[in-house]
């Protein structure tokens, strides 16, 4: 054997006959390309550019921040807000304490935020190198139209036309940046000491995973607010808590390692807790814009106030400008919460193969039958028996399920998309009820009329979900028209609302004319709150629930239309005590003059002498002698007379009743007691009331 051979052919020989070649060089394949030079080498950036790379889910949402709502400074600051705020409920829900929260919004100037960071401000040396300079020919041309307009506005002024005002100068440039320190103090649940870094300096960490009704979009939280703290200001955020019955506080000031995804700790001490308090109190540092998004503020805490009337809370804005200071109180006016949403299992119609996988790599069941009765809903042990019977012979409910293949894991995937399961129940779900919802109504815009209505559990892909909706009339701060508030999981939804299945049901397919409702003038505030363990948004932000899901569509279509009908009886109502009360005015109005006429023509008879007047009844005659001495006058007419038309509205009044089914019953005095107080009791409630029993 030749083995040299054989390595020179790479281990294969030579083909007889056949001339073995050596292979061209880098010159020969410059030449045969027509080319008089080698191709040129990988640079290294071309190098670097191919290696695999990876990123942080930090690193990810700071690269992508207008996923979670931080699309500008305006719209940061909104988000900041409200994230804060509602982590703060969900704090204060989650040990069964009414929220009491306060938030303060604080404007820093750019002087003093450059003081607080120690930097030195600096005077411009060359005003030509910033964007916002003018030049001398475009401030040559801007004067010359500022001529132009007053000299417009002096003509219309002398011809008696309505003068404008002169518009304010913008240069082209961005602008200084505005910085805001936002705060946010609850009394709610705390964090465990040595959970804080990781709980508020880790994207994708915390205890709201799972399946569940949860008011969070992404799970992000005060992290984003932290990673747009590092972004715009670069300086950490502060963390005070404290549990129940703990004797300490925590203090944590942190930033996050964007790159790592891990917390740096800058600062993490145990402080004395002198007055026993219990919550956190998280401060951050942001650049943002007051100015875009003031209005949408306020309309978030006014909508919180609406859905969470149980909570109250306390905004306060402060500036250095005392005429920009802006503080708001938002009461209390129930005691009655919502229960704490459960965590519940999945729907077999609702998983995927990725699911599956994830349920059989946590699950502490051992065999298939029992991973199918403990791990999904509305699974029973005869039913998951039919089950795999149904997958066929390579199946069996002994079988360990962690032995199960991939082709396997298929079957059951597509198994559970055939077959037939009772729908889940809404037992894991909290709505905020219709008495509160009710309470937050009237306490916010003070309307006319009000009507409420709570649809019961319905499903949408095997996720349960309940639509509260209603609907007022008149009210304070109401524009004429419709006025649609949005809530998806009992917090507002204050952007995109054109493509939202709730603004399209109230515009298009609610025929308000035939509830007695004028669409157009009007006061109508729509309110509709979807909670759900799936809440089906649409777009990056979040910010709207698709129109596309029959079921949700038609729900809150059903919802609507409840309250409109209860709102057209009392309309009717309202209507027809209004006919009545012109009907009684249009009677008094003339009562005056039937009665003086009437005893005009009393006194003529009674003048006649009796030879000549015509014998009457003794009544009568009475009546004519009473005339004559005065004793009846016109004005006892008109007392009859009115008399009269109260007893004809009484008895009109009474009738409808009885066609109403209405009836009067006596009536008792009720005493509310004070909700500062502490109280023992027991509490009945119904859909729109609660009783409650304080022995």
């Amino acid at each position: 054997m030749d083995t040299a051979g054989d390595a020179a052919t790479g281990g294969g020989g030579a083909v007889p006959g056949e001339t073995k070649k050596k292979p061209p060089t880098a010159a020969a394949k410059g030449k045969s390309t027509g080319k008089g030079k080698a191709s040129p080498k990988a640079s290294p950036a071309d190098k670097e550019s191919s290696l695999l790379k990876q990123k942080s889910p930090a690193e990810f949402f700071a690269e992508n921040k207008n996923i979670a709502g931080f699309d500008n400074p305006g719209k940061s600051l909104y988000t900041t807000m409200r994230e804060l705020v509602e982590n703060a409920l969900d704090s204060a829900e989650s040990i069964s304490e009414l929220p009491d929260i306060e938030i303060t919004i604080e404007e820093i100037t750019k002087s003093k935020f450059n003081t607080m960071i120690g930097l030195v401000d600096r005077e411009r040396v060359d005003e030509a190198l910033y964007d916002d300079f003018e030049s001398a020919k475009a401030r040559e041309k801007r004067l010359a139209k500022e001529a132009r307009f007053q000299e417009t506005q002096a003509k219309n002024a002398s011809l008696g036309k309505k003068v404008k005002d002169a518009p304010a100068f913008r240069g082209k440039g961005r602008g200084e940046a505005a910085f805001f320190k936002v705060t946010c103090k609850d009394n709610g649940r705390g964090m465990p000491h040595d959970d804080i870094p990781n709980m508020l300096g880790r994207v994708l960490s915390g205890t709201k995973y799972g399946l569940r009704q949860t008011r969070g979009k992404f799970g992000l939280g005060a992290k984003m607010a932290l990673i747009w703290s590092k972004m715009s200001t670069g300086l950490p955020i502060e963390i005070k808590s404290s549990m129940k019955g703990q004797n300490y506080i925590s203090f944590c000031r942190l930033d996050i390692d964007i790159h790592k995804n891990v917390p740096h700790v800058h600062l993490h001490e145990k402080r004395e807790n002198k007055n026993q308090w219990h919550g956190a109190e998280i401060q951050v540092i942001i650049e943002g814009n007051w100015a875009t998004h003031r209005s949408k503020i306020l309309h978030y805490m006014r909508q919180m106030a609406v859905i969470t009337p149980y909570a109250q809370f306390l905004f306060r804005f402060l500036s250095d400008a005392a005429d920009k200071n802006l503080t708001i109180r938002f009461a209390r006016r129930t005691d009655i919460m919502p229960p704490v949403p459960l965590q519940t299992k999945h729907h077999p119609s609702a998983v995927d193969i990725l699911l599956i996988k994830r349920l059989i790599a946590e699950t502490t069941k051992q065999n298939l039958l029992q991973f199918l009765q403990h791990e999904f809903v509305n699974i029973s042990k005869l039913h998951a028996e039919r089950l795999i019977g149904e997958m066929g012979p390579d199946f069996s409910p002994k079988m360990t399920v962690k032995s199960l293949t991939s082709q396997q894991l298929v079957r059951i995937h597509q198994l559970f998309r055939q077959a037939k399961f009772d729908d889940p129940s809404g037992n894991c779900l909290s709505p905020a009820g219709e008495y509160n919802l009710r309470l937050g109504i009237i306490k916010e815009l003070h309307p006319d009329m009000v009507a409420t209505h709570a649809s019961s559990p319905q499903v949408f892909e095997g996720h349960p979900f309940i639509v509260e909706a209603g609907i007022s009339m008149g009210g304070k701060d109401v524009k004429q028209g419709l006025n649609i508030f949005r809530f998806a999981n009992r917090i507002p939804l204050l952007f995109e609302q054109g493509a939202d299945v709730i603004t399209r049901t109230a515009l298009k397919r609610i025929n308000w004319s035939s509830y007695k409702i004028n669409q157009q003038q009007d006061k109508i505030g729509v309110f509709v709150s979807i909670v759900s363990t799936k809440i089906p948004f649409k777009g990056t932000g979040k910010e709207y629930i698709g129109d596309d899901i029959t079921e949700i569509s038609s729900a809150v279509k059903s919802a609507l239309k409840q309250c409109c009908l209860q709102l057209k009886s009392k309309i009717v109502k309202k209507l027809q005590a209004r006919e009545r009360q012109d009907r009684k005015r249009n009677l008094n109005r003339y009562i005056p003059d039937v009665a003086r006429a009437i005893m005009e023509t009393l006194v003529e008879i009674a003048d006649d002498s009796p030879p000549k007047r015509p014998r009457y009844d003794k009544e009568d005659e009475e009546l004519l002698e009473k005339v004559n001495s005065q004793e009846v006058t016109d004005k006892t007419f008109r007392d009859c007379l009115m008399q009269h038309v109260e007893q004809v509205d009484y008895e009109m009044a009474l009738d409808y009743a009885m066609q109403s089914g209405v009836s009067e019953e006596p009536r008792e005095a009720i005493y509310l007691n004070s909700l500062e107080g502490s109280y023992k009791f027991v509490d009945l409630q119904g859909p729109v009331f609660i009783f409650r029993f304080i022995p």
